[in-house]
Protein backbone atom coordinates (compact mmCIF):
# COMPACT_ATOMS: atom_id res chain seq x y z
CA UNK A 1 0.00 0.00 0.00
CA UNK A 2 1.35 3.69 -0.82
CA UNK A 3 0.14 6.76 1.39
CA UNK A 4 0.84 10.09 -0.64
CA UNK A 5 0.89 13.50 0.79
CA UNK A 6 0.43 16.38 -1.26
CA UNK A 7 2.12 19.50 -0.16
CA UNK A 8 2.92 23.46 -1.71
CA UNK A 9 -0.41 24.53 -3.03
CA UNK A 10 -1.37 27.95 -2.13
CA UNK A 11 -2.77 31.33 -3.92
CA UNK A 12 -0.27 32.91 -6.39
CA UNK A 13 -0.91 35.47 -9.33
CA UNK A 14 -1.18 35.14 -12.84
CA UNK A 15 2.36 34.15 -14.16
CA UNK A 16 3.91 33.24 -10.95
CA UNK A 17 4.99 29.67 -10.09
CA UNK A 18 4.55 27.23 -7.27
CA UNK A 19 6.18 23.70 -6.71
CA UNK A 20 3.74 20.92 -5.31
CA UNK A 21 5.36 18.00 -3.78
CA UNK A 22 3.95 14.55 -3.29
CA UNK A 23 5.78 12.20 0.08
CA UNK A 24 5.14 9.24 -0.50
CA UNK A 25 5.42 6.38 1.65
CA UNK A 26 4.61 2.34 1.96
CA UNK A 27 5.23 0.04 -1.17
CA UNK A 28 6.86 2.86 -3.14
CA UNK A 29 8.65 0.98 -5.47
CA UNK A 30 5.43 -0.38 -6.68
CA UNK A 31 4.56 2.59 -8.13
CA UNK A 32 5.72 2.44 -11.43
CA UNK A 33 3.61 5.87 -12.74
CA UNK A 34 3.37 9.02 -10.69
CA UNK A 35 0.89 11.45 -11.68
CA UNK A 36 -0.99 14.55 -10.98
CA UNK A 37 -4.56 15.46 -11.89
CA UNK A 38 -6.34 18.24 -10.87
CA UNK A 39 -10.42 18.96 -10.55
CA UNK A 40 -11.76 22.26 -10.45
CA UNK A 41 -15.50 22.82 -8.75
CA UNK A 42 -18.26 21.05 -11.13
CA UNK A 43 -15.13 19.70 -13.17
CA UNK A 44 -13.88 16.19 -13.85
CA UNK A 45 -10.68 14.73 -12.33
CA UNK A 46 -8.33 15.86 -15.52
CA UNK A 47 -4.69 14.73 -15.95
CA UNK A 48 -2.31 16.76 -15.59
CA UNK A 49 1.20 15.32 -16.24
CA UNK A 50 2.66 11.79 -15.32
CA UNK A 51 6.23 9.91 -15.02
CA UNK A 52 7.04 6.86 -15.40
CA UNK A 53 9.66 4.95 -13.72
CA UNK A 54 12.20 5.05 -16.86
CA UNK A 55 11.51 8.87 -16.33
CA UNK A 56 9.43 9.54 -19.48
CA UNK A 57 7.19 12.38 -18.58
CA UNK A 58 3.74 13.10 -20.15
CA UNK A 59 1.81 16.50 -19.84
CA UNK A 60 -1.74 17.45 -21.00
CA UNK A 61 -1.57 20.23 -23.62
CA UNK A 62 -2.83 22.72 -21.63
CA UNK A 63 0.17 22.63 -19.16
CA UNK A 64 2.69 21.23 -21.50
CA UNK A 65 5.62 24.11 -21.57
CA UNK A 66 4.55 25.43 -18.39
CA UNK A 67 4.71 22.47 -15.85
CA UNK A 68 7.65 19.87 -15.27
CA UNK A 69 6.96 16.60 -13.38
CA UNK A 70 9.97 15.06 -11.59
CA UNK A 71 10.79 12.67 -9.42
CA UNK A 72 12.71 11.71 -6.76
CA UNK A 73 12.94 8.01 -5.73
CA UNK A 74 15.72 7.92 -3.45
CA UNK A 75 13.37 10.50 -0.97
CA UNK A 76 9.81 8.69 -2.18
CA UNK A 77 8.81 12.41 -3.09
CA UNK A 78 7.10 13.77 -6.56
CA UNK A 79 7.24 17.21 -7.66
CA UNK A 80 5.02 19.18 -9.96
CA UNK A 81 6.60 22.57 -10.59
CA UNK A 82 3.89 25.23 -11.97
CA UNK A 83 5.31 27.89 -13.97
CA UNK A 84 3.19 30.82 -15.89
CA UNK A 85 0.22 29.72 -13.74
CA UNK A 86 -3.14 30.78 -15.21
CA UNK A 87 -6.38 31.51 -13.37
CA UNK A 88 -7.57 28.33 -15.43
CA UNK A 89 -5.34 26.41 -13.25
CA UNK A 90 -7.07 27.04 -10.65
CA UNK A 91 -8.31 23.95 -8.93
CA UNK A 92 -7.09 21.20 -6.23
CA UNK A 93 -4.21 19.03 -7.50
CA UNK A 94 -3.96 14.92 -6.44
CA UNK A 95 -0.67 13.21 -6.44
CA UNK A 96 -1.41 9.44 -7.73
CA UNK A 97 0.52 6.29 -7.56
CA UNK A 98 0.28 3.75 -9.88
CA UNK A 99 1.06 -0.10 -8.83
CA UNK A 100 0.92 -1.57 -12.09
CA UNK A 101 1.53 -0.32 -15.54
CA UNK A 102 -1.24 1.39 -17.69
CA UNK A 103 -0.77 2.68 -21.54
CA UNK A 104 -3.21 5.15 -20.43
CA UNK A 105 -1.60 7.02 -17.87
CA UNK A 106 -3.70 10.13 -18.41
CA UNK A 107 -7.00 8.54 -17.03
CA UNK A 108 -7.78 8.29 -13.26
CA UNK A 109 -8.64 4.68 -13.66
CA UNK A 110 -5.00 3.87 -14.39
CA UNK A 111 -3.88 4.81 -10.59
CA UNK A 112 -4.27 2.96 -7.35
CA UNK A 113 -3.16 5.66 -4.84
CA UNK A 114 -4.61 9.14 -4.27
CA UNK A 115 -3.22 11.61 -2.01
CA UNK A 116 -5.52 14.15 -0.10
CA UNK A 117 -5.17 17.08 -2.77
CA UNK A 118 -3.62 20.64 -2.50
CA UNK A 119 -5.63 23.63 -3.57
CA UNK A 120 -4.28 25.80 -6.21
CA UNK A 121 -5.54 28.99 -7.01
CA UNK A 122 -4.77 31.75 -9.53
CA UNK A 123 -6.09 34.97 -9.16
CA UNK A 124 -5.94 37.63 -12.32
Amino acid sequence: QVQLVESGGGLVQAGGSLRLSCAASGRTFSSVTMGWFRQAPGKERQFVAAIRWNGITYYADSVKGRFTISRDNAKNTVYLQMNSLKPEDTAVNYCAAATRFYSDYDRPHAYDYWGQGTQVTVSS
